[in-house]
């Protein structure tokens, strides 16, 4: 067997940090009150989170780019007949790589419609002045009553597919995300994630631009 890095820091905290944000706007949205305020702060966190994974996803560690996770059809159809390669064990599958574009869809999604929705009692997104009152209602019904029930339910699909390839197909996913190393055959020949100071010091940069843009979009909308 051989270690290598697969999971790069930046996206290994970028993961977690996303992870506690999601639990947190659901029992936030669940309590409301004033707990609103916290629900909004998380929000903008998580559109932070988005936008620097998004960036990531073509400037990161080699597991962490999209190219080394975007599938054809007929490769996770082969993966679902059975049919994996080694390569397959050592990033995201075809099937996580379909949950984790359908998360930063979903999550995109909410994130979105939360910036227009107003609960017309004291809480509304800052982009709510700039579109129509009837888009204001789709995009509030959506989010309260759709998109929220959605991401719960790829959340508890993600987790026990965890737990499946923990239990069933003998692939701890967790421990790679936590430390970033990953044990592989010496017979499959993978790069390595680029993980060093420098690559790390590139995440804080875009995620400071990430977070000042959000930051910026806020102000917009409370400029009025």
């Amino acid at each position: 067997m051989q270690t290598i890095r697969v999971w790069d820091l930046p996206t290994r905290l970028f993961h977690w940090l996303l992870a506690i944000a999601v639990v947190g706007l659901v029992i936030t949205a669940s309590i409301g009150g004033n707990w609103m305020n916290w629900h909004l702060r998380l929000g903008y966190s998580v559109l932070a989170l988005l936008l620097f994974r998004l960036v990531w996803g073509f400037v990161g560690g080699h597991w962490s780019r999209f190219g080394s996770f975007l599938y054809a059809p007929s490769t996770v159809l082969a993966y679902l007949r059975g049919q994996a390669k080694p390569e397959h064990r050592v990033g995201h599958t075809p099937l996580g790589a379909l949950s984790v574009f359908a998360l930063l869809i979903i999550l995109l999604a909410q994130v979105s419609t939360g910036l227009m929705s107003d609960d017309e009692i004291a809480f509304f997104g800052p982009l709510v002045r700039f579109v129509s009152g009837d888009t204001v209602a789709l995009a509030t019904s959506y989010h309260k009553n759709v998109g929220k029930i959605i991401v719960i339910a790829l959340v508890v699909l993600h987790v026990v597919a965890i737990l499946f390839y923990k239990w069933v197909k003998k692939d701890n996913l967790v421990r790679p995300m936590v430390l970033g190393d990953k044990e592989v055959p010496r017979a499959v020949v993978v790069p390595k994630s680029r993980d060093s100071a420098a690559s790390r010091t590139l995440a804080l940069l875009v995620l400071a631009l990430c977070g000042g843009a959000v930051a910026w979009l806020v102000q917009l909308g409370n400029a009025f």
